[in-house]
């Protein structure tokens, strides 16, 4: 289904289905890499949407660029490379969750939170387009609040609604990719955008304006307190950095959603932080998913260094945390974090160097 082209994509090929057009004549595997190689992010944060798991979405372009291969020859230039390569990469992930029955949400113990993903991963911004300006693709957003809601749509009303309303594809295109009629595309778009209203209720719905992963001045302020409470040891001054109604998971452990900040901070007690033994932090500011995060590193008694710990992902109102979001950050080097930190919060000899996106947090 992914090689289908129809009237509605009927154009003159650009310069580049031109080129892919020539290397899939030749059969020159080179040259077919190199031109869909540069589509690949775009085409991983598309994944990731589909799937809420960074290293599925992964998994997935690479598929997306085998089955191109494998479909070369039905690439005819009438509709654009980019949209064909989106259609491969949209049947990938729906064959992926066919078969996954472990990649949908899961209720959750508490009746307000409702369900958990627990299969969510944080997404590097390093990794996204690198043309935020002027990629389509890369202007969707990627804050968890839309690839959490989002995994409460099915497969295919999911497919539809990112389509339709994060790309920008007509009805007709997005009928073509999925084999359904555009009444079924229209009515799923319907229902979709009504789950993603009650699943986002307080955020915007305009998906597709342009978003920075740039922090405020403000943003700053508030991940730069949250770090210095965890090197103070300082419970009061974090609880005070949290709203009365804080969100809180721990991913991917189940059962960790509370809906308040005292309970959050409870939790955190009662599990043996900022207790002796897992009261000596150091942290450093980044962001994921284009929101503002911490990351935090503990040094145990018997160990020199400070090592990865976890990776706090916040949204912040008016000041405050209210939404925490927090992930096991050890054993994912593609979050591109230092593995350990020496006690000037600078990267250990032995760690890789942070890049581009990481800000290190320096005493005052």
């Amino acid at each position: 289904m992914e090689g289908l082209l129809t009237m509605t994509d009927a154009r003159l090929p650009s310069a580049d289905e031109a080129t892919f057009i020539a290397a899939v004549r030749s059969g020159d595997t080179t040259r077919f890499a190199r031109i869909t190689e540069r589509h690949r992010r775009e085409l991983q944060v598309h994944c990731y949407r589909m799937l809420a798991n960074y290293e599925d979405a992964q998994d997935m372009t690479q598929e997306t660029f085998l089955r191109a291969w494998n479909k070369r020859e039905s690439f005819k230039g009438h509709a654009a490379l980019r949209t064909w390569l989106y259609r491969i990469a949209t049947n990938a992930c729906l064959d992926f969750l066919e078969k996954r029955n472990d990649r949908t949400p899961v209720p959750s113990e508490l009746a307000d939170v409702g369900s958990e993903v627990l299969y969510l991963q944080p997404y590097p911004d390093r990794m996204l387009p690198e043309d935020p300006q002027e990629s389509v693709v890369a202007r969707e957003t990627v804050e968890l609040a839309f690839i959490v809601a989002v995994q409460h749509l099915p497969p295919r009303q999911r497919a539809v609604f990112i389509l339709r309303d994060v790309l920008g594809w007509p009805a007709s295109k997005a009928a073509d990719a999925l084999e359904l009629t555009v009444a079924s595309v229209t009515s799923a778009l319907q229902r979709a955008r009504v789950t993603m209203r009650e699943q986002v209720p307080d955020r915007r719905l305009d998906w597709r304006r342009p978003a920075t992963h740039e922090l405020s001045n403000d943003e700053r302020g508030v991940v730069k307190l949250y770090v210095d409470a965890h090197e103070r040891n300082d419970l009061d001054g974090l609880t005070a950095l949290l709203r009365d109604d804080l969100r809180f998971v721990m991913l991917p452990e189940a059962g960790t959603s509370v809906v308040t900040a005292k309970d959050a901070v409870d939790g955190w007690v009662s599990g043996g932080l900022f207790q002796p033994g897992h009261d000596d932090w150091r942290g450093i500011t980044t962001t994921v998913n284009r929101m503002p995060a911490a990351a935090l590193y503990l040094r145990t008694p018997d160990d020199p260094e400070y090592r990865l710990f976890a990776i706090a992902v916040l949204h912040i109102v008016d000041g405050k945390i209210a939404e925490l979001t927090g992930f096991d950050a050890t054993d994912k080097p593609w979050l591109d974090l230092p593995s350990t930190l020496g006690s000037d919060r600078s990267p250990s000899s032995t760690s890789p160097a942070p890049r581009a996106g990481v800000t290190e947090v320096t005493a005052e």
